[in-house]
């Protein structure tokens, strides 16, 4: 085959990727026809955060690209189509509106045992639509009545209680379910009280599915603990304030080097080990800090697209990663220094939490370093609440698992929070988040905490022998009166105990 052939055979394998609308104009699209996210990824066969990602920056390929650009381009279609039809004399009758059995077949209507006022009338209702008291026929709703002008003043309801569970007006926006009408609300929405825990019914689904078998139940939920992660993720975030960016464009310093290699992004692992202890015989305790990436995902996350930003200037409404020039550390003696192990000088990247680390001790409260020199950030506004709810629903399973023995959910939740820190970068585990810089700024975290527990030891009077990692602190002294003792995530358990030094000679 000639070069020319060979370029021909080339060109008649090449397919044209298929077009998708702007980025602006595909959450437009999706939301003018009523599709929610987890509909549309339903649909796809991808995941929630995927759809968010997609609008919001990210393109998909393949196979999946196509079935998103004929969604966009047929709702396109439909929007146009009504429209039109808008426009011009209608010569039918108007469609009759939905019938009420027809809404309460939807997902999330649900019928309700006592009737409840109607958040948008103020009327008894039967049903409830996300959550929200709602007549599903509009033709139900009709102005509140009226109280008695003869009621006693003494007997009525202070001004203002009756409504004071009611969104305002301007707050709750009312748009069409097909044909009939739903309640949108801003911020987080009620909690219905039967809502099912899905880490037990998963735990109970497996272990019904291997008979009782622990071990292969484990071994089961631990593999799935990603997609589960992520299916929790989207459940704890219906109603949240905040959309999450799944997949935003990032910078190149936080992209890998090589294929096999690291970005830029300095964590500030501890690994530090006391250079000198006094003379004598010394007990070590090694306590092992409990759930370290749990409570580390309460942290400030960026919550978009993040933002460069040059200067020795710090923002607390936002979050990110920052070109720090780091300050002199001088009591490596005694503490780990708060950007760990680093031989080489210079500026280097960090994340938000070790940023803020550095600059609350170097604060004249505590005045152990210098403030560090900033140069460059890339961050977005950011909120420490962003994963609270997924945080909780872990921590309250992994009580319960530990106040019940259940070792097989105990894992389980372990699995689900180490895996969901791990994959959320780079990861192939993960399609549904790729966010590396929560990657970072969680482990960093961790880190962070713990090197507060070693500086909290050695305020109190302990001597500080040894910080690894996320969770691991030695020290010698009388620990229990400065850290509970537990399995808890506020507690620290004995991992070790062990000596070190030699006894002193008695002089002759």
């Amino acid at each position: 085959m000639t070069d020319f052939e060979a370029i021909d055979a080339l060109l008649a394998r090449a397919k044209q990727e298929t077009p998708l609308p702007p980025v602006e104009e595909r959450r437009p699209l999706r939301e003018a026809l009523n599709v929610s996210r987890t509909q549309l990824a339903q649909a796809l066969g991808v995941g929630t955060s995927t759809v968010g990602g997609w609008e919001s920056g990210r393109d998909p390929s393949g196979e999946v690209r196509e079935k998103y650009a004929y969604f966009l381009n047929g709702a396109r279609t439909k929007l146009d189509t009504a429209a039109t039809a808008d426009t011009e004399p209608a010569t039918e009758p108007p469609e009759e509106p939905a019938e009420a059995d027809e809404l309460a077949d939807l997902d999330d209507v649900d019928e309700l045992a006592v009737p409840q006022p109607c958040v948008l009338c103020g009327q008894p209702a039967h049903h409830q639509v996300e959550g929200f008291p709602q007549h599903l026929d509009p033709a139900d709703c009709g102005p509140a009545p009226a109280a008695p002008a003869t009621e006693p003043a003494s007997e009525r309801e202070p001004a203002g209680r009756a409504e004071a569970w009611r969104p305002a007006a301007a707050d709750r926006p009312v748009r069409q379910l097909g044909r009939g009408v739903k309640v949108v609300p801003v911020g987080r929405r009620m909690q219905t009280a039967d809502t099912p825990d899905p880490i037990a019914s998963a735990v109970a689904a497996v272990l019904a599915e291997h008979a009782g078998d622990v071990e292969a139940a484990t071994a089961t939920l631990v593999k799935r603990a990603i997609p589960d992660a992520m299916t929790l993720l989207d459940t704890t975030r219906k109603g949240g304030r905040y959309d999450v960016v799944a997949h935003p464009w990032l910078p190149d310093v936080l992209r890998k080097q090589t294929a096999r290699g690291a970005d830029q992004i300095w964590e500030a692992r501890p690994k530090w080990a006391r250079p000198e202890l006094p003379p004598g015989v010394h007990e070590v305790t090694a306590l092992d800090i409990n759930g370290a990436y749990l409570s580390a995902l309460k942290t400030h996350l960026p919550l978009g697209q993040l933002e460069h930003s040059t200067g020795d200037h710090h923002d607390r409404r936002r979050a990110g990663i920052h070109l720090i020039t780091p300050p002199a550390w001088n009591h490596d003696t005694v503490l780990p220094n708060p950007i760990g192990n680093r031989d080489e000088a210079g500026p280097l990247w960090i994340t938000e939490p070790t940023l803020r680390l550095l600059l609350r001790i170097s604060s004249p409260k505590y005045a152990l370093c210098e403030p560090p020199a900033i140069h460059e950030s890339w961050t977005s506004g950011a909120t420490e609440s962003l994963l609270e709810k997924f945080r909780i629903t872990l921590k309250d399973a992994r009580d319960t698992a530990i106040t019940d023995g259940d070792d097989v959910t105990l894992e389980y939740v372990k699995a689900m929070y180490s895996k969901f820190v791990s994959t959320m970068g780079e990861s192939n585990y993960n399609r549904d988040l790729y966010r590396t810089d929560w990657m970072h700024l969680i482990r960093s975290q961790a880190f962070v905490n713990l090197w507060w527990k070693a500086h909290r030891a050695y305020d109190e009077g302990l001597m500080v022998v040894r910080a690894m990692g996320t969770d691991e602190l030695h020290v010698i002294g009388e620990w229990r009166a400065i850290f509970p003792e537990g399995r808890g995530v506020t507690e620290v358990k004995v991992k070790d105990i062990y000596t070190v030094g030699t006894a002193t000679e008695e002089k002759a």
